[in-house]
């Protein structure tokens, strides 16, 4: 019988690296036989959802599934395990338990950690193959663990998928029985992998059993299936590139559901036609198909790929799993494997298809921006590491050069600068919703606190107008009637509060109305240089603070040290503004802007804020800035969800010759001669960290990044960021941060411990440069990053 444990994810683990993260991976353990999982890096509710299984011999065994967190130079750290008997999966019903969480124990009483989280597991027994084990032996021993084929390594619901393969090269291999050759095909079939290829190819007769892909049927069209996942769509968030690198990123003249349907749809000639220019052979499209109770929309794409220089023609096989479709979002996470290539049982390529609306263009017609990432996923380790993800690397690059070219034949590529280009017809689109005095008076002081007050005044002034003088008693004179009672002192008490309410609210309106805001729909920016313009549309789910359930919200937009404010809005939870600011112009494109959303609360208090974001332009393609909502950090921004629509452009006045410009500025305050670099260097030091094609490398040194043990690599300088790379046995650290997060620069006199090499000290501002800070040494108590690097081959230079 053979064992299936399905590992989907865990959640709440305790933190185990100083950073306040874990890097956890899983190991499970039945008898001799020994798997483990992937590593996600820094997390603390990891997902991995893969699938392995193991030959079950003796009922009375017990699978330990252990919980540990990487580490890179010393003994993994140990964070929970629990352990769960054999004949207990046995005993259950329909032989299978879960997907249920499991608490995950610690080792020991004595621990100091109790609460070592939770993971979400799901064990069963495949009894349907359970005749595929009588000649299990034969081919692979008695400690080799099945790892059955598996889905999407993010994937966050259990799949059971097994695996039957044959085709017309396997006939040779006869064997004496039925049970015999079909356990030689599953041993070979069985173990996931991936090749440079990006389409899988087809092997003929497959065949896939899910005990519960009967939730949706298999003759609905795509359009069905797809509005089905859109009624399924519980509002999730656009998964993130995969580091391996971007491969395509293109916007296209076609709406975001047409586009999907030509990549995706199985009545699509694309598939076709790709692998025709391709020189693939005996492709077979799978149907989409709902599994896990509907939860999981997947299809098999097979086919066998043409040879090539390096490899012979292999069969291989892609998953796709839709991700998100909620109609205008797109994302398909393909699993590609080639197990027929060397070391192909080992390593697996994993493609994410991202479809997202682009801006609108000026003809009206809508707009997808398309784009393709990937990465390498090892399921076991090798020397071959950096040599497999090299081929790979180059093989994806060849075949999505022509999967480009080939959609560009189908779909009108649109180019962004044509966009930038655009902007004032964008921006003279935009027309300020007006705004009435007298009906933001109306709704401002529609409320209890302004009516009870005005009611309760014009009480007053009838009952005095009623009244009769009464006659001078106690303390009172003529001119000073003091209370007589408790209730009348009570009274007056709740008139001066209510009175006092009301100049308050006046006295906000009045304010409010003053500030208009700094935007504007005429005045161009000042200067010659980057212009960045800001026009920002509207709000949404805004935190209400008020005792009305609303919020008078406005904008503070902060970049290079000038800030911007929008109008207020009255007692509003979902804004409309439309409103554009300019910023002038700057010698040097910006690195981050800052946005922080405001509740107004009067002249004299203090502003409540809503939320805050920051813009970064070395993060974020400046095609995708205009038009892009920003989600709000912050606890109460995070709590409702809170959005902004902003439409951001930034361009350069100036022309091409703004290297030429800084280089030579900057030849006059270091007093050194500066090369420009070549196109070629630049396109990799743009590939190799992400940045947007306007940032440019000014020089990069040899050196050494000083931690618990100084790591060799590369220093890179550029006018807005300072980089570090290595590449130490397959092992990669990269990171960067911005020059203005640096708040003091020092040198370190050589010592014994840095090797005689004076060493240099970046530190950084409070709070900054967070995404770097698995490079710095330490930390300091005020939240201060400080990077360590030395061993320069020519210091002077460098330091200069």
């Amino acid at each position: 019988m053979k064992l299936s444990v399905r590992v989907i994810e865990a959640r709440n683990l305790p933190a185990m690296d100083l950073n306040g993260f874990s890097d956890p991976y899983v190991r499970l353990q039945l008898g001799k036989q020994r798997t483990r999982t992937k590593v996600v890096k820094k997390s603390l509710n990891p997902q991995w959802g893969e699938e392995f299984g193991f030959r079950v011999e003796d009922l009375k065994e017990e699978l330990l599934v252990s919980v540990l967190d990487e580490d890179k130079y010393f003994n993994d750290d140990f964070v929970g395990q629990l352990k769960v008997p054999v004949s207990q999966v046995f005993d259950s019903e329909n032989k299978s338990l879960g997907p249920a969480w499991y608490p995950l124990l610690p080792k020991n009483k004595k621990s100091k950690n109790k609460d070592c989280g939770e993971i979400l597991l799901t064990i069963y027994f495949s009894l349907n193959n359970s005749f595929i084990d009588l000649n299990w032996n034969d081919d692979h021993g008695s400690n080799s663990p099945l790892r059955s084929f598996n889905g999407p390594s993010n994937s966050t619901s259990p799949v059971r998928t097994e695996e039957i393969a044959s085709s017309k090269e396997e006939k040779p291999y006869s064997q004496k029985s039925l049970a015999g050759r079909i356990a030689h095909i599953f041993n070979k079939h069985s173990d996931t992998a991936s090749t440079s290829s990006l389409e899988a190819p087809e092997i003929a007769g497959f065949e896939v059993y899910d005990s519960k892909s009967d939730d949706q049927s298999s003759s609905d069209t795509f359009e069905e299936v797809m509005r089905t996942m859109e009624s399924k769509d519980q509002g999730s968030e656009v998964p993130s590139n995969l580091p391996g690198g971007v491969v395509l990123d293109q916007l296209y003249q076609i709406a975001p559901p047409d586009l999907n349907s030509l990549l995706f749809s199985p009545d699509s000639s694309f598939y076709k036609s790709l692998a025709d220019l391709q020189g693939t052979t005996e492709l077979q499209l799978g149907s989409w198909k709902f599994e896990d109770g509907g939860e999981i929309l997947k299809r098999v794409v097979t086919y066998i790929k043409a040879a090539t220089k390096l490899v012979k023609a292999v069969k291989a096989t892609e998953e796709q799993t839709y991700l998100k479709a909620d109609g205008k979002v797109f994302s398909v996470l393909a699993s590609v494997s080639t197990p027929d290539v060397m070391y192909g049982s080992t390593f697996k390529v994993e493609v994410l298809y991202c479809i997202t609306p682009g801006p609108e263009l000026p003809s009206g017609e809508q707009c997808s921006h398309l784009v393709v990432s990937w990465r390498m996923n090892f399921l076991q380790s090798t020397m071959m590491k950096g040599m497999i993800e090299s081929g790979a690397r180059q093989g994806i690059k060849d075949s999505f050069e022509q999967y480009a070219n080939l959609l560009s034949q189908n779909v009108t590529p649109v180019d962004s600068k044509e966009l930038g280009s655009n902007k004032e017809q964008v921006l003279a689109s935009l027309q300020a919703e007006p705004q009435s005095d007298w009906k933001l008076a109306v709704r401002y002081f529609a409320n209890f606190t302004v009516v009870s007050t005005i009611f309760m005044g014009l009480y007053v002034l009838v009952h005095i107008w009623l009244a009769t003088p009464s006659t001078i008693q106690g303390l009172e004179f003529v001119g000073l009637d003091l209370p007589d009672s408790i209730g009348e002192f009570i009274v007056c008490g709740v008139l001066v509060l209510q009175g006092e309410r009301l100049l308050r609210l006046i006295s906000r309106f009045m304010q409010a109305r003053v500030q208009k805001g700094s935007g504007d729909h005429g005045i161009k920016a000042q200067g010659d240089g980057w212009l960045l313009t800001v026009a920002l549309i509207e709000g949404i789910n805004l935190a209400a603070v008020d005792s009305s359930g609303s919020s008078d919200p406005y904008v503070v937009f902060t970049c290079n040290g000038k800030t911007r404010t929008s109008s207020i809005k009255f007692q509003k939870s979902d804004p409309q503004w439309n409103e554009i600011f300019e910023f002038d112009a700057m010698n040097e494109p910006p690195s981050v802007m800052d946005v922080e959303v405001y509740d107004f609360d009067g002249p004299f208090d203090e502003a409540t804020s809503l939320g805050h974001a920051e813009i970064n332009f070395l993060k974020s393609n400046i095609s995708d800035l205009a038009d892009v909502w920003v989600p709000l950090q912050g606890k109460l921004a995070q709590a409702c969800q809170s959005k902004i629509h902003l439409r951001i452009f930034l361009n350069n006045t100036r022309g091409g010759n703004v290297v030429k410009e800084y280089l030579s500025k900057m030849e006059k305050e270091v007093g050194k001669k500066i090369n420009v670099r070549s196109p070629q260097t630049n396109s990799a030091f743009q590939k190799l960290f992400v940045l947007p094609p306007e940032e440019f490398l000014i020089n990069d040194f040899t050196c050494h990044l000083k931690r618990k043990m100084p790591l060799q690599g590369r220093l890179f300088l550029s006018p807005r960021i300072i980089g570090f790379h290595t590449n130490l046995f397959g092992q990669r650290t990269k990171f960067f941060f911005l020059w203005e997060d640096i708040e003091d620069i020092q040198v370190v006199p050589p010592t014994l411990s840095s090797m005689g090499s004076p060493i240099i000290v970046m530190t950084l501002r409070p709070g900054r440069g967070m995404d770097a800070r698995h490079g710095a040494k330490t930390q300091d108590e005020e939240g201060r990053l400080k990077f360590h690097f030395q061993s320069f081959v020519s210091f002077n230079v460098a330091h200069r």
